[in-house]
């Protein structure tokens, strides 16, 4: 007799471990043992003893891939960014499968850089934008509409406001082509005592901004009545002269969608904004003179945003550091706030709209991240990275909102109502609602391009232009832009 080692067949083992459950998995060791071999002369013998052993052990799951999932935001600065970091960082914990990335991106940088992800099939889930760029974004065909009307009523159609939805419909499909997520509202904030020293009547015509223009300077400290949106590489004389231009009747184009920006009601706009700069800061402006020579007692009357309401309290920033020092005792008590304005042929509001677009080719959890932004405490805490120009969209968010900040108690209640109902009556060009995707897309263009702020610098300051020679080159420069948007 004499001993030998054996080993167990594969086959014999892999046939166990088909065997086994998720829970229990066998592990066939291999085990030595001892056998007897018998060797006569004749022939041979061998008997195998088989010894089965069997082990739990616990396997640990895989590792889970991820869909990653781009939020472009035109939040930008570092605190909003944390901020939005932040409310993804629950989203992934509630999604371990999502990888939800904030990208800060420059709002005047949106155009190019979607035009270079689209060249390189590479488009971000989501981004926020102003709406300007929907109309733009929609014709070209890069937003998933099916996505935004599906997120909207996932949550709750009727929870919006009626103006900002209105804003948002595409009227190529009649859908809604992104979500509408926050905005503000632009007014003539004005020097209340002032006016009434000076027997002023608050500034909401034409006739009554007219009459103070001539009459503010000398009054008081004024050394000017305001400071006029004049800079030609400024957006915002654009979005000064545009509610002047609606509340005189003079849009890009009319009914039937010819370009029309050399109408008598256009250039009537132009004459009435341009001629204010006889009792304007002079020189190239843009809203930081405009700020400025208001919160320092300088003028009498400001176009702004919302966002001015901090402002007023604690002196904004200056370019250079520091803030401007008030002087007036309890400036937000003795300013007043005139949203609408009445011109020769009509009234109108102005504001902005800032959406969340989802883009073609998103994932389908990006309607869910968009859902999540807009919902409770998470909606909230982006409105309160600035309350002041991030009015909610939603009437569910409007109390949450009113307490977000302790500047609100210095305004009345009548201007925070107004504040809060300016969507209901905001106007833009991109608006109307018997223009087409096309024109829409124009109109954003028109104001992407800066040729109100160049039109106005050429009136008012370089005097290379008239109104009527401004209004005919605006009319050349529009026709150029449809007709390459109609190729």
């Amino acid at each position: 007799m004499k001993k030998l080692s054996l080993f167990i067949l594969f086959i014999f083992a892999l046939g166990l471990l088909s065997a086994c459950t998720p829970e229990t998995i066998e592990v066939i060791k291999t085990v030595e043992v001892e056998v007897e071999k018998e060797v006569e002369v004749v022939k041979e013998v061998e008997v195998i003893k088989e010894v089965e052993v069997e082990v739990e052990v616990e396997v640990p799951a895989g590792a889970i891939e991820k869909t990653v999932i781009e939020f472009w935001t035109t939040d930008n600065e570092e605190d909003r960014v944390n901020v939005y970091d932040a409310i993804a960082a629950a989203f992934m914990a509630e999604h371990p499968e999502i990888d939800l990335r904030i990208i800060p991106i420059e709002e005047a940088g949106i155009a190019q850089r979607i035009a270079t992800a689209q060249a390189a099939n590479r488009l971000p889930d989501i981004v926020r934008m102003g709406i300007e760029r929907v109309s733009t974004f929609a014709a070209d065909g890069i937003l998933d509409e099916d996505a935004a009307v599906a997120t909207i009523a996932s949550i709750g159609e009727d929870d919006f406001r009626a103006g900002p939805l209105a804003m948002v419909v595409d009227p190529a499909t009649g859908q809604y082509a992104a979500v509408p997520f926050d905005g503000w509202i632009q007014a003539i904030w004005y020097r209340g005592d002032i006016f009434a020293e000076a027997g002023l009547d608050a500034p909401l015509s034409w006739d009554d901004i007219n009459a103070a223009c001539d009459a503010l300077p000398g009054t008081g400290n004024m050394l000017y009545a305001l400071t006029l949106g004049t800079d030609p590489g400024q957006n915002y004389p654009h979005q000064v002269f545009e509610q002047v231009a609606i509340s005189n009747n003079a849009w890009p184009f009319d009914e039937a969608g010819n370009v029309t920006m050399n109408t008598p009601e256009m250039i009537a706009a132009l004459k009435f904004y341009t001629d204010l700069q006889r009792c304007a800061m002079p020189g190239p402006q843009y809203w930081r003179g405009a700020r400025e020579s208001y919160e320092l007692d300088q003028s009498g009357m400001l176009f702004y945003s919302t966002y001015i309401m901090d402002d007023l309290v604690d002196g904004s920033g200056m370019e250079g550091g520091g803030s401007v020092e008030i002087l007036i005792e309890d400036l937000p008590g003795v300013t007043g706030f005139a949203s609408m304005m009445e011109g020769p042929n009509g009234a109108a509001s102005y504001g902005q709209l800032v959406t969340l677009g989802i883009m073609q080719g998103a994932d389908p959890m990006a309607q869910e991240v968009v859902k999540y932004f807009l919902t409770g405490q998470n909606y909230i805490d982006v409105l309160s990275l600035a309350p002041f120009g991030k009015v909610p969209v939603l009437e569910s968010a409007v109390d949450g909102w009113s307490t977000l900040s302790p500047y609100f108690a210095n305004y009345s209640d009548e201007t925070l109502g107004q504040i809060a109902g300016g969507f209901d009556t905001m106007q833009r060009w991109l608006f109307r609602p018997d223009y087409d995707a096309t024109e829409r897309a124009v109109v954003g263009d028109i104001e992407g391009r800066l040729f109100i702020p160049q039109a106005i610098s050429n009136i008012a300051l370089e005097g290379t232009m008239t109104p009527e020679t401004a209004a005919e080159w605006l009319q050349e420069q529009v026709e150029m832009l449809l007709a390459d948007r109609q190729e």
